[in-house]
């Protein structure tokens, strides 16, 4: 009876850990897509500059950047479950303080939802490889596309909110506290397990990581796909109307855009976890962006769309397949953490310079050719940096 009982508890437990999974995951995104679909709004507000204004948008990715390494020396004092745990709150707060009233808080709290965020990004993966050994295809999958749905969720509904008779900006922002409540609630269930996940620094070489050339390819692979996102994020509405679409045509191609990532965001983690090596699904997910990419560059208006649906298809297949990378090519846990820290670390401020270099690029060349050329460079990188992040070997080797 009490085997039978624990079986259940265990099997319980299991559950709330999923469903926890999912409820982070849904938070990992929609915070900062809902504060970037209201910048206009936020700018109007307070009266300051675009340049002011696009900061709300690039500093939770240097808050990524800064604190990435450091999420797993965290995790490992505290737990992963704590350590996840207490960046919930640090979210709910975060998320509080930025709705509040005066600019100051505005920025304090856009650094704290930036950091929160980057905690959960990092040790992710890391819960999945400890939790769900023989099905962290099918979990990967699950939480990438939960990050993709919620993210293009905060975009779309934000704006709505927003110009509602019930909502101002600061309501259409504070409003996705209650997922973040939500999830904390959940997961409170799997501080019973903090102590599974605490991996002792004997024969740990933290930072060994940086001497790994795979683990650099993985990270090289993360960035590129990163700056290539968040790039086509920023200008791809501008390179449509340049390419002859009118405005507001051009501004549903970032949703199609996005929506376009969505399946592949789930489905590339499962095929990917049952192949031998992800050589050929790497490559052909880089050669994906890289043909979309060139559509644009060489003007072949009349197909643009294809080329952004070819352009969501590729990122939201090297993006699920970075993911996995993390786990796929690490011994452990702990391991995974430590080499999502590098790579997000690392990747994310290539993402943060991005659209900043791309539109520099522009303003001084006058056109488009230059930026996308740029780009297609960076698309050859994930060529090869993908395919040897594809073969079947571990960092640590």
């Amino acid at each position: 009876m009490n085997k039978q009982l624990e079986q259940q508890n265990n099997k319980n437990l299991m559950v709330f850990l999923v469903i926890g999974v999912i409820l982070v995951a849904s938070n990992l995104r929609a915070p900062l897509t809902s504060a970037g679909a209201l910048v206009s709004f936020i700018r109007d507000d307070f009266g300051i500059s675009n340049a002011l204004a696009g900061s709300i948008t690039t500093l939770p990715l240097i808050a990524f950047a800064l604190l990435s390494p450091f999420a797993p020396k965290i995790a490992n004092r505290l737990g992963m479950e704590t350590t996840i745990a207490l960046s919930l709150v640090l979210l709910i707060l975060g998320m509080f303080i930025r709705s509040a009233s005066g600019i100051g808080l505005l920025f304090t709290g856009t650094l704290l939802v930036g950091l929160a965020i980057a905690i959960g990004n990092v040790l992710m993966p890391g819960i999945v490889k400890m939790n769900f050994p023989q099905k962290i295809g099918l979990m990967t999958g699950i939480y990438a596309i939960v990050m993709n749905v919620f993210g293009a969720l905060g975009s779309g509904l934000s704006i709505p909110l927003a110009t509602s008779d019930y909502f101002t900006w600061r309501g259409a922002l504070l409003i996705w506290v209650t997922l973040s409540i939500l999830a904390l609630l959940v997961w409170l269930v799997q501080l019973k397990n903090r102590d599974r996940s605490k991996v002792r620094l004997q024969n740990q070489q933290l930072g060994g990581l940086f001497k790994s050339s795979l683990a650099w390819k993985i990270t090289v692979f993360m960035g590129a796909q990163s700056l290539i996102f968040y790039t086509l994020i920023t200008w791809l509405p501008t390179i449509l109307t340049a390419n002859g679409y009118d405005i507001h045509l051009a501004g549903w191609g970032v949703f199609i855009f996005q929506l376009s990532s969505i399946p592949f965001t789930f489905i590339i983690p499962v095929i990917a976890d049952k192949m031998k090596n992800q050589v050929l699904i790497a490559a052909l997910s880089s050669i994906t962006i890289l043909i979309g990419i060139a559509g644009l560059l060489f003007g072949f208006t009349d197909l643009s769309i294809l080329w952004v649906i070819l352009l969501g298809i590729g990122n939201g297949s090297a993006f699920s397949l970075s993911m996995i990378f993390y786990t796929l090519r690490t011994r452990d846990g702990y391991q995974a953490a430590e080499l999502s820290g590098m790579a997000q670390s690392i990747g994310y401020l290539l993402a943060a310079f991005g659209p900043v270099l791309v539109g520099g690029l522009q303003d001084i060349s006058g056109s488009w050719m230059l930026p996308l050329t740029l780009m297609i460079i960076v698309s050859f990188a994930m060529v090869y940096t993908g395919i040897e992040a594809g073969k079947n070997r571990q960092v640590s080797e």
